[in-house]
């Protein structure tokens, strides 16, 4: 007696669904990247298939720095936030003070549990009195819910419906330009503004995560690959090309910014109490607004800041030599162990071998001078042991005029 095929059995819900058949779910410009796959290097992001380089890592960097790059940003979370207590709701929630961030604005925010701990980072996009858009590393579905209880306001998850990339680059303003989008010279840093595409629109921010002139752009999933087509049309004579995150986490390096669960531990994925960070401990204590009402972690914060309980510090370190110091052991006079490492690389457009670390205070805060680092480098197959140097500077370690100028430059 014959069977059915398995997929023949399943519910037509779970068959059409098909995710159980998957490790990893594509996005919507999974067929682009396929087609532009050369490396084959794909990795794990937020259960999304993405990829890690392209072609090659380091001219997918320098696409950044000279000319454009596409980088899919369709597995961050995106959250939904609207109804007539949206404003008072991420007030209670989130560091900063939402009220100042008028309609057609982003800003970078963070948000804490009741212990003045680092839940995740992320933008809040306002696009509407009422409506916003909020953008993380990590799903938090269930504890917004729980913090909406008492407020008019609906809060849902959009990862799958809106697909994203960010567009990058000193390229990236002329790239959208020759794509048709007029208008879009009006967006200054951390604006935002709806566009026509096809029968719908893209919502178009001057945002990013290289420290670069740079946009991202927010489309409904069934409008991606026109959305794709339609750059890389315009960008051809741009030099456009398409990259992974390992160009994309050079040039964050390089730009001073940190990564949940790279740089610092998320309140509700660390295991053990000591790896909580609070804002002040991350480099995060400018968000805070004291002159605001209430929001979560509030006292918290002030009690550490008042009784200077803070622990550490996240600081930015230049390195001698040009080994990467990745995950490196920091030390006090090469012998006392006072932190550690989390990004690091030789910065191309710095000349210079940088590094992101996270260090125990005093060290890194009043005491920044005899500091060493632990770099282990192979040799002929073998790891030879080095210390070398380190002093603190400060971040962002490359600044660009062209980030911030006004109108964008025309590359």
């Amino acid at each position: 007696m014959e069977h059915a095929p398995l997929s023949k059995l399943l519910p037509a819900r779970t068959r059409k669904q098909g995710h159980f058949r998957k490790p990893l779910i594509t996005t919507p410009f999974q067929p682009r990247l396929e087609a532009l796959m050369q490396s084959e290097e794909w990795y794990a992001w937020g259960g999304y298939k993405a990829p890690m380089s392209l072609w090659d890592e380091e001219l997918e960097y320098f696409a950044i720095r000279s000319q454009a790059a596409l980088f899919d940003i369709s597995p961050m979370v995106k959250y939904r936030i609207d109804g007539p207590d949206a404003e008072a709701y991420l007030d209670r929630l989130t560091l900063r003070h939402v009220t100042r961030l008028k309609p057609g604005r982003v800003h970078y925010t963070a948000w804490c549990d009741d212990e003045g701990h680092v839940l995740d980072d992320g933008t809040l996009f306002r696009l509407a009195q009422n409506r916003f858009r909020l953008c993380c590393q990590e799903r938090h579905l269930p504890w917004l819910l729980d913090s909406a209880i008492g407020f008019d306001v609906t809060v849902a998850e959009e990862t799958e419906a809106v697909a994203a990339l960010a567009l990058q680059g000193p390229a990236s303003f002329a790239v959208l330009r020759d794509a048709g989008f007029e208008g879009v010279e009006g967006l200054k840093v951390f604006d935002l503004a709806e566009f026509s595409h096809e029968t719908g629109t893209v919502t178009i921010s001057r945002t990013g995560f290289t420290g670069d002139l740079g946009y991202e752009l927010f489309i409904e999933a069934k409008a991606a690959l026109s959305l794709w087509d339609r750059l890389f049309r315009a960008g051809e004579r741009r030099g456009l090309r398409a990259i992974g995150y390992a160009a994309l986490n050079r040039a964050r390096i390089e730009a001073g910014l940190i990564v949940a669960n790279a740089d610092f531990i998320t309140a509700d994925h660390a295991l053990r109490a000591d790896r909580t960070r609070m804002p002040d401990e991350i480099g995060l204590g400018f968000m805070i607004d004291f002159k605001k009402g209430h929001f979560n972690g509030r006292k918290a914060i002030e009690r550490a800041r008042f009784k200077k309980q803070l622990r550490h510090v996240l600081v930015g370190l230049e390195i001698e030599g040009n080994i990467p110091a990745e995950h490196a052991i920091v030390y006090h006079k090469g012998k006392r162990e006072v932190g550690l490492v989390s990004a690091a690389i030789w910065s191309p457009l710095a000349k210079r071998n940088i590094a992101i670390a996270s260090l125990e205070r005093p060290y890194g805060d009043t005491v920044t001078d005899d500091l060493w680092v632990e770099i282990y480098a192979m040799r002929e197959l073998r790891y030879e042991k080095m210390m070398k140097r380190a002093k603190v500077v400060a971040r962002p370690f490359i600044k660009l005029d062209r980030r911030t100028a006004n109108p964008p430059g025309d590359f």
